[in-house]
């Protein structure tokens, strides 16, 4: 629904800008730039991103204990199915799922946690790349700039492209929280 509204207005803004333009009131200056490939090409997303994988990887492995703990409780009771009484039975199977349960629940919680920090990996990012995507737009007087990844165009002109400008730009620029 986000990237669905982020569109619209993104396609409106857009829409007015040319409406400006093709009127002849002003010479308009647009560039086009994707955030999304600025992020992952540069270096600060490419050492974020590394970090990430670190923390999926460690995600991974301990759910796969997880499952793996799981499917030998599993076959136990299956094996034993047929040889236990009904009330070991009901009492292994209410262990089961409880493990099952708490399987499901620390997946969920690492989702979570790891849409959280790469929500924060963005939030430390974006505003720093848009630091250099304004005073591009500043210092070359373009009247917009327009974000590629949000708005996705049929057609730009490569010469209004600045995504590779930025991504260098960038990369020059001194390392805060990158």
């Amino acid at each position: 629904m986000k990237k669905y509204r982020g569109l619209m207005l993104g396609a409106g803004v857009l829409l007015a800008c040319l409406f400006v333009a093709s009127s002849g009131l002003a010479a308009e200056k647009i560039g086009f730039v994707s955030i999304g490939e600025v992020v992952a090409k540069s270096e600060a997303g490419k050492k974020a991103e590394q970090q990430f994988k670190k923390l999926v990887e460690k995600d991974r492995v301990s759910i796969q204990e997880r499952e793996k703990e799981l499917q030998k409780l599993k076959d136990e009771l299956e094996k034993q199915r047929p040889l236990l009484r009904e009330d070991v039975l009901r009492t292994k199977e209410a262990d089961y799922q409880k493990k099952f349960r708490d399987y499901q629940l620390l997946v969920k919680d690492a989702n979570e946690e790891l849409q959280a920090r790469q929500q924060n990996i963005m939030k430390n990012l974006i505003p720093e790349i848009m630091k250099i995507v304004t005073a591009i737009g500043q210092k070359e007087k373009y009247t917009m700039i327009v974000d590629l990844s949000i708005v996705p165009l049929a057609y730009h002109a490569s010469e209004s492209e600045l995504t590779q400008r930025v991504i260098e730009e960038f990369n020059k620029a001194p390392t805060k929280k990158k």
